[in-house]
């Protein structure tokens, strides 16, 4: 969500709100993330796709730092861009263009400036301007460019995906390759982008059948949360390992939600022993503190696909309540339904309720399904009794026991009566015209703007989001009682109010 460094450093959850020291300090990549870092720097086009807080920011800032000029003897010149910009959500068509290559035109600029040799680097902000001038610093630095678009994506609006995937296809070639970050469900890509034999989609989702899975989870903990939870406190079958890895699957292998979840941990267990009962609290609470309030912050950043909030809570309450009363962590739904459901489904795996696991799968009932996984908090609150059972926890540590049979759901199913409603014609996001009081603390903001910060902003004007995303930095640094600080909060703030 958004920076925590004021309340608890190991909480920092946006990598990009990290300072150099601090990302190191706090990442750990496994080998499966190890080979997506190493698709990143390598040559041709490539698409990081997860859900909100899977950790593709984390990723793509990684692989900029494995590159010259951080890393002097990589032979690739990696340049990373943040696609956080009001205007690119409103623009579309030549002003987009523009405004997409002033953005990359600065990011390699920027970049430069860290190398020990400076190239100089001058291009207009249109695209055949800017891959002559590419190739030309490709050519004088001897390495190759390569482009890491963060946040290209917004699930909201997807217009301004046509000329984004326009623009990065034109821009590869032998020596310029791009990568950007997607989230599942962006599938207008223009008619221009063939997104099979036009790029290589990596899909970052943590596979808990892999080995390691488990000491992986562990090792984020000994990164972040030893000062909180000391190893003396895991026993038995409740080891740090055990733990780490049934709470990482609990939250579908989700980086923020994982970290959400053990800072909760910590908080319920004190200084006790860690047991089943003080982990049944930290997923009952996540669901009501976490996941349910992502679903109210993310329907004023929908755009034309507000309506379909309402479907996608109704899918999950019918999904949850069938699964928790067979005590089932996976679903297998037909595809025909799938298809219908697309986006609220989307929306769902977005928040992390779900994830999918097997696009296709052969269902009992005949046909074809597409498999997902629960997030165990949601589903613990259906499960008779409401609580992380020694059965359920071995069960949930051992992914591949047999009895982790998903329910199927066909057109018998509550779930084929569902029925998605229209969309709305063309507008902006709620959000950007909401007033600046939403983003005060609460569930969805936790850690949100106060009070006091609220009244300065307004009494100068900044009275909605879109104002104050707008606004610069050196004038809110001009408001008494807006500091670095504060400023980095407002930041952060907005950023999760429209992108994350």
């Amino acid at each position: 969500m958004v920076n925590y460094i004021y309340e608890n450093t190991s909480l920092i959850l946006a990598a990009e709100d990290c300072s150099p020291e601090e990302f190191e300090q706090f990442h750990y990549f496994s080998k499966q993330e190890q080979r997506f870092i190493s698709n990143l720097i390598a040559h041709g086009p490539v698409l990081l796709k997860g859900a909100r807080g899977s950790g593709k920011s984390a990723l793509m800032i990684e692989a900029s730092k494995r590159m010259y000029p951080e890393n002097n003897t990589s032979v690739a010149f990696g340049i990373y861009i943040s696609l956080r910009h009001l205007e690119l959500l409103r623009s579309e068509g030549e002003k987009y263009e523009k405004m997409l290559c002033q953005l990359i035109i600065d990011a390699v600029n920027k970049t430069i400036i860290k190398s020990e040799d400076p190239l100089e680097f001058e291009a207009l902000p249109n695209i055949t301007s800017l891959q002559k001038e590419l190739s030309g610093l490709s050519s004088a630095s001897g390495k190759r460019i390569v482009i890491l678009f963060d946040d290209a994506a917004h699930i909201g609006r997807e217009a301004p995906l046509h000329e984004f995937f326009d623009i990065f296809r034109t821009l590869s070639n032998s020596t310029i390759s791009c990568k950007a970050a997607i989230y599942p469900g962006v599938t207008k890509f223009g008619t221009r982008f063939d997104v099979y034999n036009d790029a290589t989609v990596i899909d970052v989702s943590r596979n808990d059948e892999l080995e390691g899975y488990n000491k992986n989870f562990a090792e984020i903990v000994r990164k972040r949360f030893l000062h909180q939870l000391p190893e003396e406190s895991f026993s038995g079958q409740q080891t740090l390992e055990n733990v780490a890895g049934f709470i990482g699957r609990a939250v579908l292998g989700n980086m923020r939600g994982f970290l959400f979840a053990w800072n909760s941990l910590s908080a319920n267990c004190g200084d006790n022993k860690v047991s089943l009962t003080y982990i049944t609290k930290t997923l009952i609470d996540l669901a009501s503190n976490y996941y349910w309030p992502l679903i109210d912050e993310l329907k004023p950043k929908l755009g034309i696909y507000d309506p379909m909030i309402d479907p996608a809570i109704e899918i999950a309450e019918s999904i949850f309540e069938e699964a928790g009363r067979q005590k089932k962590q996976n679903v297998l739904i037909l595809r025909e339904i799938v298809q219908r459901l697309s986006k609220p489904l989307e929306i769902l795996e977005y928040t992390g309720f779900i994830s999918i696991r097997d696009v296709s799968r052969a269902m009992k009932s005949r046909g074809r399904g597409t498999r997902y996984s629960l997030n165990l908090c949601t589903l613990l609150e259906k499960i008779p009794g409401a609580r992380v059972t020694n059965e359920i926890y071995i069960g949930w540590l051992n992914e591949k026991n047999e009895k982790n049979e998903p329910l199927e759901l066909h057109k018998t199913s509550e779930l084929f009566r569902i029925q998605p409603p229209e969309l709305l014609g063309r507008g902006e996001m709620l959000i950007l015209n909401s007033d600046i009081s939403v983003l005060k603390k609460s569930k969805a903001y936790p850690y949100g703007l106060t009070e006091d910060k609220v009244e300065i902003l307004k009494s100068a004007n900044y009275n909605t989001v879109a104002e104050l995303a707008e606004a610069r930095d050196e004038a809110l640094l001009k408001l008494g009682g807006i500091g670095e600080g504060t400023l980095k909060r407002i930041r952060s703030t907005v950023a999760q109010a429209v992108w994350m």
